[in-house]
């Protein structure tokens, strides 16, 4: 019996990928996650899934791992790490070990753009090359900054700082990480993906200071907005305790976002998911629900 493996298990994305195949039907059976601690994934262990120890660093350990399995869903690396290694590891212990069809996540590029994303731009043009050219099935899934967590790019306590950023109305179309991960089951659950590219953009193109319209509609405090210089967000950053590297690089995002690098919209999807992906208003919405009910 062939089985789809998701790597990168204990985060939310490959987390919520191997839930949403269980909620489209494919047997627990059928389903193995790959993690570097299996006492992490003590959920999806109770849930009947197999998790298997690897490592994107131990070429042997992927070997093993992917024995029996025809798809692999491969969660990039983390940034400030040797991705191309790990990348180009994942993907030849898959070929060796019979694996059909390996599908990737990379980041939304701008169509003719030649920015590159420190971290993140050149490794995922690796990756997508070592892809193309390893005689296995794949699909490229573009990804968008995540609906959920925009707050590391302002401040986690809009409420008393206000946002504060390098950007003035250039907007981004991002989508949940929940709503990823079931574009990513249905991509392994089902067939015709093979040699395709997807752009995964959420439903509504917004801007830093629509979010601080909304987060004010939404929650009735004012959140002021702020176009900062870029010196000034990252010595913000630092002076929070931020490493340097890690200010440079979310001022990078930021400044991305405001340049209009990720403002295109395509409703793929939409289309894979049969529904409108949740907006930002939407999810701030959901986030106090739960706030509310749990402080009762």
């Amino acid at each position: 019996m062939k089985k789809i493996l998701v790597t990168g298990v204990t985060g939310v994305i490959g987390k919520r990928t191997v839930e949403h195949l269980l909620e489209k039907g494919v047997p627990a059976s059928q389903i193995v996650g790959l993690s570097r601690n299996k006492e992490k994934s003590a959920e999806l262990l109770a849930k009947g899934i197999e998790v298997r120890l690897g490592d994107y660093s131990d070429y042997n350990s992927l070997l093993e791992a992917f024995e029996g399995v025809d798809k692999v869903m491969l969660t990039s690396a983390t940034a400030f790490s040797d991705r191309n290694t790990q990348h180009f590891n994942a993907i030849t212990a898959a070929r060796q070990a019979g694996v059909r069809h390996v599908v990737y996540m990379s980041i939304i590029r701008k169509e003719g753009s030649e920015r590159i994303m420190p971290e993140i731009t050149e490794s995922d043009l690796f990756t997508e090359q070592v892809l193309k050219s390893s005689g296995l099935d794949y699909t490229i899934l573009y990804h968008p900054p995540f609906t959920d967590i925009l707050s590391i790019y302002y401040d986690s306590d809009p409420y008393r700082n206000g946002i504060k950023v390098p950007a003035n109305n250039g907007k981004m179309a991002p989508a949940t990480r929940n709503d990823l991960a079931e574009a990513h089951a249905v991509i392994l659950s089902t067939p015709g993906h093979e040699k395709k590219t997807y752009i995964l953009s959420g439903s509504e193109s917004l801007s830093f200071s629509d979010i601080a319209k909304i987060i004010t509609e939404v929650t009735e405090k004012n959140i002021s907005f702020t176009s900062i210089s870029a010196e000034e967000y990252v010595d913000k950053l630092i002076n929070k305790g931020v490493p340097r590297h890690v200010a440079e690089f979310l001022k990078s995002w930021v400044v991305a976002i405001d340049e209009g690098e990720f403002e295109g919209q395509s409703n793929d999807l939409e289309r894979l998911i049969n529904r409108k992906p949740i907006t930002f208003r939407e999810y701030t919405n959901s986030i106090l629900a739960q706030h509310a009910v749990s402080s009762k």
